[in-house]
């Protein structure tokens, strides 16, 4: 009943809308006549009234129809205007009241559908309309929630769907998983799926991790070793917004992951996908900031996955990220040097490397932050010279300066073919100078030697010739090596993690033989470079000189005994060098035929390259051993002797295994021993002080050798 009374009141409100149209649609059409037409009008529609009877004019219709065909007659162009606009207006048939009366009389079969319910109606209460909500709420959830099965739908599907349902469900239910880590404050998007449980999380990181990144290839287009950017294919729209919300994800994950295990495979997956992050500048720049510190603090095998992930970016996006890349790179290696240690010598030298061969890429780029880092380096040594403080002093003896200059020294030796990094070699062979002479005391012998190397490896690589040897020898001169030491070192000293020396190391004995060890293998080093050279023999001149008024001077034999060695070394490489010198025929003036002489012997080898080369060969293997502290791991690896029972109850206790040297003291303790235990104990006692003194019996069993556990200790 209530249905049937809001169906006619609806159809009253229509036919007054519709009668008060059509009002308006006859005073349109009167205001639209002119004034020559109303006069004709008014003048037929009293004859026109007459010959018609108001009573056979039934309906309004018929009288709309009429008017509407005077209007067509009268105002051609507003009758078009009405069949342009309005159709529904000119092909009236029935007026809305007569309409309703038909209908509650007669009916229509599709009215009666529509408003018409059937007798026996079931009476709803207020709670259906609820539990019909509640019932489709569950199925919403249920069909959300992501299970084993769908996972595996979608790891078959993803191979066969071109189109990208898919790869959009693979990556929401990504955002899912992720969501279930993190805090309902971070979450700033919510989830369409639902992840429950930790075999469904891993389920679904595996198959995004194994398959999403193929999947896009392929609805892209882009093939295997193809250089184009994902933006410019055509199907990119579709999966544009979804894959910035990706990895925006995996930028948040690999901000919270904490195993290397973990960090590993997203890393690798983030290789793959790091082509498609030249259409994502915004993500790029604060992806890379989270690699540079996976590459500075992560292990060892993380910080080559980052490294990689860096440098596959920076190829592809070298103008927008390469400056970001560099700053950054450069920030955490000076604050990872500002401590060196055996553990983490490897991973600062790890990072020299990289960060060479990124600023490698492109050198005129490069030369502007190299030249700026360099130009810093002087300021720094210039304030020390100046201001001879101690905490200027300190700001260029430290490991963050010699750690730079280490990376400068490496970078242009690489880039040295290059005419832009030509130009800073001379700079920087003058601040290298200026830090060995800035405090030249024997305490700071190990930052000489570190300086003297950086040079050293510079001339090898550029073929410039550096003054290196002076300060080697000068070393020789001021240290006093006829004195005898004050302490003796249990352990050899290493200048690996050195800068400074204390006071009791200078007194040491391993001081003096870490300085002769390396002042000989630093001037065999410099030497052997230039032993192909024509000037060979006159560049060993002054070095013979020197070390041979060393010798006279010094008195250890151990000394006197490797240099004498080195005389004669240099001495066969000079006569060597002499000999193929006056074969030659060419004028000192042709620099070419110079090249072609010593490249030459270069090849052939001399006396001083091939005995560097064996004796480094050992010196390497030295080092790695004392590196690996082989010695103090064998020490735990001492065996003990546990006797068996019989002879524990024989002997009355176990053996001593480091008896006092001295038989007297034993015998006293022995006898202190008899007299304490005499009055207490009678016959017993003395037998049993006696087989303690006496030998062990040895019944024919075998030992039983085990090793110490740390719980003996």
């Amino acid at each position: 009943m209530k249905s049937k009374n809001i169906g006619k009141k609806k159809l009253r409100k229509t036919t007054v809308k519709k009668s008060t149209k059509m009002k308006a649609i006859h005073k349109t059409a009167k205001s639209n006549f002119n004034e020559n037409d109303s006069d004709e009008i008014e003048e037929d529609m009293p004859s026109y009234m007459n010959e018609v009877d108001e009573d056979d004019l039934e309906d309004e219709g018929e009288k709309h129809k009429q008017d509407l065909e005077k209007l067509k007659q009268s105002d051609p162009e507003f009758y078009k205007f009405l069949q342009e606009n309005d159709k529904k207006l000119l092909d009236f048939n029935l007026s809305d009241e007569e309409v309703d009366d038909d209908q509650s009389e007669s009916g229509n079969a599709k009215d009666r559908e529509v408003h018409e319910p059937e007798e026996n109606l079931e009476v709803a209460s207020d709670e259906s309309d609820y539990e019909a909500d509640d019932a489709d709420e569950t199925k919403l959830k249920d069909s959300r929630i992501i299970t084993h099965k769908l996972l595996k739908v979608w790891s078959t599907d993803i191979h066969t769907d071109k189109t990208n349902k898919t790869i959009i469900a693979l990556i929401q239910a990504f955002h899912a998983a992720l969501n279930t880590v993190t805090t309902q404050e971070e979450i700033q998007e919510p989830a369409i799926f639902k992840v429950e449980g930790s075999a469904v999380f891993n389920g679904v990181i595996q198959l995004c991790v194994l398959e999403l990144g193929p999947a896009i290839r392929r609805f892209l287009g882009i093939h295997q070793g193809s250089k184009m950017p994902a933006h410019k294919c055509k199907k990119f729209i579709k999966i544009k917004r979804v894959l910035k919300g990706y990895f925006t994800d995996l930028l948040k994950l690999l901000l919270g992951v904490t195993s290397s295990n973990i960090q590993t495979v997203l890393l690798k997956h983030l290789h793959y996908m790091s082509g498609l992050l030249v259409s994502y500048p915004n993500i790029t720049k604060s992806l890379v900031k989270q690699l540079v510190h996976l590459w500075g603090t992560g292990d060892d095998s993380i910080r080559v996955l980052a490294f990689f992930c860096i440098l596959r970016i920076t190829n592809n996006q070298q103008v927008a990220v390469l400056e970001t890349v560099l700053k950054a790179m450069y920030m955490t290696y000076v604050k990872n040097c500002k401590f060196v240690t055996f553990k983490g010598l490897a991973a600062i030298n790890f990072m020299r490397r990289s960060l060479v061969e990124l600023f490698a890429l492109d050198a005129n780029y490069a030369y502007q932050h190299v030249f700026l880092y360099i130009r810093q380096l002087a300021i720094h040594l210039r304030n020390a010279i100046t201001v001879n403080k101690a905490e200027n002093v300190q700001s260029v003896y430290n490991w963050q300066f010699i750690s730079s200059l280490q990376l400068w020294g490496n970078l242009l030796s690489v880039c040295y073919n290059k005419k832009t990094m030509q130009s800073l070699v001379y700079p920087f062979i003058q601040i290298c100078i200026g830090t060995i002479k800035l405090v030249p005391t024997a305490q700071y012998y190990p930052l000489r030697f570190h300086v003297v190397q950086i040079m050293m490896d510079l001339a090898k690589e550029t073929g410039v010739f550096i003054p290196v040897m002076p300060f080697l020898l000068e070393v020789l001169t001021t240290c006093d090596f006829n004195k005898k030491h004050q302490k003796v070192s249990m352990k050899p000293l290493h200048f690996t993690c050195l800068l400074r020396l204390s006071k009791s190391q200078l007194q040491e004995n391993g001081f003096k033989d870490m300085v002769i060890e390396t002042v000989y293998g630093q001037l065999l080093e410099c030497l052997s470079a230039q032993s192909h050279t024509l000037a060979f023999p006159d560049l060993s001149l002054i070095c013979i000189t020197q070390i041979k008024t060393f010798l006279k001077n010094c008195k250890n034999p151990n000394y006197t005994r490797k240099f004498k060695q080195f005389i004669e070394k240099v001495e066969q490489n000079s006569q060597f060098i002499e000999k193929e010198r006056s074969k030659s025929t060419f004028n000192i003036t042709d620099f070419k035929q110079i090249d072609g002489f010593e490249t030459q012997i270069k090849i052939k080898g001399t006396p001083l390259s091939t005995f560097f080369e064996n004796w480094n060969k050992l010196r390497t293997i030295k080092k790695n051993k004392q590196l690996t502290n082989n010695e103090e791991i064998g020490d735990y690896d001492i065996p003990t002797i546990k006797r068996s029972k019989k002879d524990m109850n024989k002997a009355g206790g176990p053996v001593e295994l480091f008896p006092s040297d001295s038989d007297d003291e034993g015998d006293e303790g022995e006898n202190k021993n008899r007299k304490k235990r005499g009055k207490r104990g009678g016959k017993n006692v003395k037998k049993r002080s006696a087989d303690e003194s006496g030998p062990i019996e040895d019944t024919g069993e075998k030992d039983i050798v085990e090793d110490i556990e740390m719980a003996d200790w």
